[in-house]
């Protein structure tokens, strides 16, 4: 059995167990590729392709064709002249099954041209990675019995409030005591950033334990 496929543009008379080359396809080595536009299987021709068919092929490794030097000279009042040399990036195939019907239910993934926008389309339905799990959400600290309302205290907002409760600060009147050593121990561990002396914590902690 033979068929014939389109790919990149060119046509491809293959059999089982042929070697082919062609352009680069967004494929890995060892991956199994399906072409799914075929012209024709053995004396099925197709109009134009046939309804169904499909040609899987082995990919074995990506390589590079032969250099081909392109040289540009120009004759005019400012001559110049340009060299460039340029490898097509191929892949080599091994055919392994020919499908005269059936390929649109085979699941093997479909031989798209790497850079291709069809290449793109493919990658963006291809199925999507499984998300993590969320991080379960830390439960908020609830204020003890006889706690006062931190927030009270100028740019403490709850975030600021979670971190006291869970520091222990729970009064105006455990704030109203610390001393220097108190403060700055506080802002290193809470990394307040000098909030405790910029906000006057202690001083409004003093009335708000008095009130």
């Amino acid at each position: 059995m033979f068929a014939v496929l389109k790919t990149g543009g060119k046509q491809y008379k293959v059999s089982s167990g042929d070697i082919l080359r062609v352009e680069k396809l967004a494929a890995e080595a060892g991956e199994t590729v399906q072409f799914n536009e075929i012209l024709m299987v053995d004396g099925t021709v197709g109009a134009p392709l046939v309804e169904g068919a499909g040609v899987q092929a082995e990919v074995i490794e990506q390589i590079k064709g032969k250099k081909v030097i392109h040289f540009v000279k120009r004759r005019r009042k400012h001559s110049s002249k340009r060299t460039k040399g340029h490898r097509q990036q191929l892949t080599l195939l091994r055919v392994t099954d020919i499908l005269a019907s059936g390929a649109d239910a085979s699941g093997v993934k479909a031989a798209i041209g790497a850079g291709s926008v069809s290449g793109a389309a493919v990658a963006a339905a291809a199925p999507a990675p499984k998300k993590k799990a969320a991080a379960p959400k830390a439960e908020a600290v609830e204020a003890p019995a006889g706690a006062d309302d931190l927030k009270k205290l100028s740019g403490v907002g709850p975030a600021l409030e979670k971190k006291l409760l869970e520091a222990g600060v729970t009064t105006f009147a455990q704030i109203a005591a610390w001393t220097e050593e108190d403060v700055a121990a506080m802002d290193e561990k809470l990394s307040f950033k000098g909030r405790i002396e910029r906000e006057g914590w202690i001083a409004q902690a003093q009335e708000l334990a008095n009130s």
